[in-house]
């Protein structure tokens, strides 16, 4: 079974994360960006909706036993494989000529809470689960492209709290500070609340990436200038 699977509903391309709790290491950034070859190529789909097949997880985040090991093993080459790998993730959803919700089914966590803020638009529900940035309390600082991205989909002072602080928050939390469009009951009214959204979107995909490019522009300067020489001096740990 692949790490991520996808399927097509109508319009709608519906992306799962199907490997528990759906830790992110090269192979799954690989295999996202390939799914959204996959995806793109069909010129039908309008929409894309990204989900997990976990009960308890959207995305857990980077794969630290992972990275730790690359480190012990001093294969740093798949350490950067992995970030400018995440990095064109991100990108992608910043400009896909379609739009991008995010279905939070539980915990985002790290960078699974930055994968759902590249998104365009976020549900999540609200009977379990969690939403935070723990980076700040295992000594992992943002990229600057991170903070950049994250800034679209959180207010500032919100962000600045959450970024600062670690603290977990829920769907009613994010709904009450616009950061998701609604929180759900539970995960049946999440896959309708998403599915009927994303049904919504018939918009062409030239003029729609061209917003998106637009809109985003600065942030991908960010990211492809200021982001690499981080990645490539692997400074993503800082000591206490």
């Amino acid at each position: 079974m692949s790490v991520i699977e996808w399927k097509k509903d109508g319009t709608v391309a519906v992306v799962t994360m199907c490997n528990g709790a759906n830790r992110q290491n090269l192979t799954f950034a690989n295999t996202i960006n390939s799914v959204f070859d996959e995806v793109l190529a069909d010129d039908t789909v309008f929409s894309l909706v990204l989900t997990s097949s976990d009960e308890k997880n959207f995305s857990q985040g980077v794969d630290i036993d992972w990275m730790l090991g690359k480190i012990g093993e001093k294969d740093y080459d798949s350490i950067k494989q992995f970030m400018y790998g995440m990095n064109s993730v991100f990108k992608r959803i910043l400009t896909m000529p379609i739009p991008v919700i995010s279905a939070i089914n539980g915990h985002a966590f790290g960078n699974g809470a930055m994968l759902a803020c590249a998104c365009d638009f976020r549900f999540m529900k609200r009977d379990r689960g969690f939403f935070c940035f723990p980076e700040v309390d295992i000594n992992i600082p943002f990229l600057p492209g991170m903070i950049a991205f994250v800034r679209k989909a959180i207010p500032e002072y919100k962000f600045n709290e959450l970024k600062l602080t670690g603290r977990r928050v829920g769907a009613d939390e994010l709904e009450q500070h616009h950061i998701i469009q609604k929180a759900s009951a539970d995960i049946n009214e999440l896959n309708a609340d998403v599915m009927a959204f994303a049904r919504t979107f018939q918009k062409k995909r030239g003029i729609f990436g061209e917003h998106k490019r637009r809109m985003y522009k600065s942030i991908i300067a960010v990211m492809e200038q200021e982001d690499p020489q981080f990645i490539d001096s692997l400074k993503l740990f800082v000591e206490s």
